[in-house]
């Protein structure tokens, strides 16, 4: 690869890539093979990997369990996007997209994809986490939507050029840098008289969010902390560190987590399964 790459006048798909990615990245869509899901005993069946996207809804189903929802129990089950799995038939199925996280619910028999979606899906099914005062749900809106829209920017950009591609490039790395140094900004600004994002009321405005910028600001995404000088956002600092101080946060980053150091939980059955890693009762 070169900076100084002209492009052909018709893009084909014949040469591999690179990156870390590369064996799995395709420009169709649809299954590579067939292979149905495994389904637990609860209604909600989440199928998914601890990347960002996939925490955010394991934060929320185990918050709705913290506050007492016994009806978001949900068996969590492991996606390996490393390994294709979000191509098979059965994964298909529910997200034609590939793309984790993907949710059944057996109760209703929805399908449900894109995070945001999952989100707002379970934020309305059991009444919580969103608020019920119109303009309170609009502003919690206006943020987890800003997320959908905004995230893509840091790890499809700024992640992949300065974490995954196989090439440091200049050009990518400062665009997507000083775009994420933005978004940060943005957070930063709307923190410094907010508790929460979206207000005084913790919603799934935070639960999207905390798992990209929050994480980017603890030193725990794409080792850039220092890159990106992110002790200069202190009320993104003060934010992250109250969202990783929960409980539930704690748990939900865990969960479809293979890899790494820390505590691992591939999959999730039950509540009982984080005693078995943790020694806890």
């Amino acid at each position: 690869m070169s900076e100084n790459y002209t492009p052909p006048k018709v893009w084909r798909a014949d040469k591999a890539n690179g990156g870390q990615f590369a064996n799995i990245n395709r420009p169709v869509s649809g299954a590579t093979h067939d292979k149905e899901l495994a389904q637990g005993e609860h209604p909600l069946q989440l199928y998914s990997m601890a990347t960002p996207n996939g925490v955010k809804v394991t934060i929320l189903l185990e918050e709705l369990l913290e506050a007492g929802v016994n009806a978001a129990e949900y068996d969590a089950w492991l996606i390996s996007i490393k390994d294709g799995d979000q191509f098979g038939s059965g994964f298909v199925e529910i997200n034609p997209n590939s793309k984790i996280p993907a949710l059944l619910d057996k109760s209703s028999g929805s399908r449900v994809f894109e995070s945001g979606s999952i989100l707002l899906y379970l934020a309305e099914k059991f009444d919580a986490f969103i608020p019920k005062d119109s303009a309170k749900r609009t502003e919690t809106l206006n943020w987890l939507f800003w997320q959908m829209g905004s995230a893509p920017f840091l790890g499809g950009g700024f992640g992949h050029f300065y974490a995954y591609a196989p090439e440091k490039l200049e050009y990518p790395i400062n665009r997507y840098t000083m775009e994420a140094k933005r978004q940060l900004d943005v957070l930063d600004k709307q923190l410094a008289n907010n508790t929460y994002i979206a207000g005084d009321e913790y919603t799934i405005a935070d639960m999207a969010i905390w798992p990209w910028y929050g994480l980017l600001a603890l030193g725990e995404l794409y080792d850039a902390a220092e890159f990106l000088q992110v002790q200069d956002y202190p009320n993104v600092q003060r934010w992250a560190k109250q969202l990783n101080a929960r409980p539930a946060v704690q748990r939900g980053k865990i969960v479809n987590r293979n890899w790494g150091n820390g505590l691992q939980l591939p999959e999730r059955h039950g509540s009982a399964d984080f005693s078995a890693i943790t020694g806890s009762n």
